[in-house]
């Protein structure tokens, strides 16, 4: 028998069950006469009508959260369907570019300035187009985070520089969809709040261990003091001023992920002259 006949069934046996109760409960009230076969009846149909209540509840939460990854999917795959039209009209372009590649021996003397101008243009190329740097983001496995992250890029402020490596193209998460695009959101929109024209150089990361998601985000800082960074998953606190209006979304973040038994740490990271404050969740 289908799953969907069985509880139909369950749930006509619940309503039937619930219908006996009422009625031994009006017939003790009639009579005043008290039995312990009955009683015990009683007792067995309440159990069962409480166990449905709370398989129905069950149910009910879990198609509500599937029902939120479906909107999540089919709202941020979108942007990946925009991003892979861009470059399936970019293709012929990219044809008339190897093309001049190819024959670029005809208009040069030697093979050393053959070399020299074959790299110049090749990274004209890639320098001009933008859109090719987001590209690791079309391959890895969880689509819709991928398209959550390319919506997000494209919508920072124009002066932010976004790098993203992805080392593991199978991304792999304990997590429900909408939790994690709650955590990764709090995240991506903090780093890029956080930038400024002069420090605007934010860096992302993406890789699966032990079927869990690494996701790493560093954004560019002038300097940062150890106190303040051991105080940003504290409720309320915020560099940015107005105490209690805000510093929040980090606190929510790591309440959702010690919900899932994940860790979400902070931290310095130095790469050559420049600071990075860094944020790794694992989840």
């Amino acid at each position: 028998m289908v799953s969907w006949a069985k509880r139909f069934l369950y749930r006509i046996f619940c309503v039937i069950a619930m219908l006996v109760s009422v009625y031994l409960i009006v017939d003790f009230l009639v009579s005043g006469t008290f039995d312990y076969r009955i009683f015990t009846m009683f007792l067995l149909l309440v159990v069962v009508e409480i166990w449905g209540i709370i398989d129905w509840r069950k149910n009910y939460i879990l198609m509500q959260q599937k029902e939120s990854e479906l909107k999540l999917y089919q709202h941020y795959i979108k942007p990946l369907e925009e991003l892979v039209k861009e470059i399936r009209a970019k293709q012929h372009e990219f044809d008339n570019h190897i093309n001049a590649i190819l024959n670029m021996h005809l208009t040069v003397g030697n093979y050393e300035e053959l070399v020299a101008r074959q790299s110049d243009y090749i990274m004209e190329i890639v320098k001009d187009d933008e859109s090719r740097r987001y590209l690791p983001l079309l391959r890895i496995s969880d689509k819709v985070l991928a398209g959550f992250l390319y919506s997000k890029i494209v919508r920072a402020p124009s002066y932010v520089k976004t790098e993203v490596e992805v080392k593991s193209l199978e991304i792999i998460s304990g997590i429900s969809e909408h939790h994690l695009i709650e955590i990764v959101g709090t995240l991506v929109d903090n780093s890029y709040e956080a930038c400024t024209e002069e420090m605007n150089q934010v860096i992302m990361e993406m890789d699966s261990e032990n079927d869990r998601l690494v996701f790493v985000i560093k954004n560019q800082v002038e300097d940062v003091k150890m106190e303040e960074l051991h105080r940003f998953f504290e409720k309320g606190y915020s560099t940015k001023g107005e105490a209690g209006k805000r510093g929040l979304g980090l606190y929510n973040a790591k309440m959702l992920v010690s919900r899932y038994h994940g860790e979400i740490v902070a931290s310095v990271d130095k790469q050559g002259e420049k600071n990075f404050v860094c944020i790794k969740v694992v989840v």
